[in-house]
């Protein structure tokens, strides 16, 4: 199982593709009750990009390292052409979008990714919050790989500090009466999500190499999307991820990504070509469909200003077809330049 994974690759881009789904009906029809599919994809889409980055990142460099450690520095350089150029991008062209001129300091920490760290919700671009808590547990992965190939009573205090705050968080600083946007800063607190991503990382630990039969892997899957699409959570969005239900979903949302780890054969024909698309341009659908959804709301309006109404069906089409469209583009021409420029200076092969 040292090779590209493309089952994760298929999550990945589902995700993307349901968040960006998710944000298109919210902007277009009003927000989601906790009950409803989109509107806990909306929320725990995020999450498993979070276990699906700690479960990649483990599996490579696992493998790749595994007799003389993680080359930090290495490691470090190629996250930065991963992340950064198309950060900035975004970043810009949302400051552009905006007419407004942003403060100096807060585009500064946006722009070196120092938000994640000392205002993880003062974000410039749509989603680029999750960016700045991904950068926060780029920052602590060379420890947990390390406790994880070389210290295990480090790896189990690391384990049991993620487990205490994702509890913590879950049971007593996000209050279920009052409204998840009202608690936002605290909900993307970077503290609050490192849970999902040491967890991506001990399951590759614990499944890399140990076999599991198809009808467990099945059973998984089965198992964490009934969890994910049947626990009952009524009314605002908070009460998904607080109290009780927050380890239910926490819990189907590993169990999908264990269980999408451990599929090891590709899917066949046209299926496989768009899922692994969507996996490659998840990155740019996720951090560009919001602008594209901007620019297509701006020329909606002036339609129909003039008298041409843009029927509801076509105010959804219309944008996933030009940022998935968008999407291929700037990963074609724009994020692979860079990726290949840090595999260049750095000593690993792209993940």
């Amino acid at each position: 199982m040292n090779g590209r994974l493309f089952s994760l690759d298929y999550l990945r881009g589902l995700c993307a593709f349901g968040i960006m789904v998710y944000h298109y009906q919210y902007w277009l029809e009003g927000p989601f009750t906790a009950n409803q599919f989109l509107g806990r994809v909306g929320v725990y889409g995020v999450s498993i990009f979070y276990i699906l980055s700690g479960l990649t990142l483990f599996h490579v460099y696992e493998y790749s390292h595994s007799d003389r450690g993680l080359s930090v520095l290495s490691f470090f350089k190629k996250r930065f052409f991963r992340i950064f150029p198309l950060l900035w991008l975004a970043t810009i062209c949302s400051v552009i979008l905006s007419k407004k001129q942003p403060d100096l300091l807060n585009l500064f920490l946006n722009l070196t990714g120092l938000f994640g760290f000392f205002s993880w919700d003062s974000v410039l671009t749509n989603g680029a919050w999750s960016i700045g808590n991904e950068l926060v547990f780029y920052s602590v992965f060379p420890i947990i790989l390390y406790s994880c190939m070389r210290n295990r009573v480090l790896l189990v205090g690391l384990v049991l500090c993620s487990v205490a705050m994702h509890h913590y968080f879950g049971f007593h600083i996000l209050n279920p009466d009052i409204d998840l946007a009202n608690q936002w800063r605290d909900y993307v607190n970077p503290l609050n999500q490192i849970f999902f991503f040491t967890a991506g990382c001990v399951i590759g630990l614990l499944t890399k190499r140990q076999s599991i039969s198809p009808a467990a892997i099945i059973c998984m899957l089965i198992c964490g999307v009934v969890l994910f699409i049947l626990t009952p959570a009524d009314r605002n969005t908070i009460h998904l991820v607080s109290g009780w239900n927050r380890w239910i979903f926490t819990a189907s949302c590993l169990l999908i990504c264990m269980g999408t780890y451990r599929i090891e054969t590709a899917l066949p024909g046209k299926l496989h070509t768009a899922l692994k698309f969507l996996g490659e341009c998840s990155y740019s659908v996720y951090l560009l469909h919001a602008l594209v959804f901007a620019v297509f709301a701006y020329v909606a309006k002036a339609a129909q200003s003039n008298g041409l109404e843009v029927p509801m069906i076509f105010k959804m089409i219309i944008p996933v077809a030009l940022t998935l469209s968008l999407s291929y583009l700037v990963y074609t021409y724009f994020e692979k330049h860079f990726i290949r420029m840090g595999n260049r200076i750095s000593e690993v092969k792209s993940s």
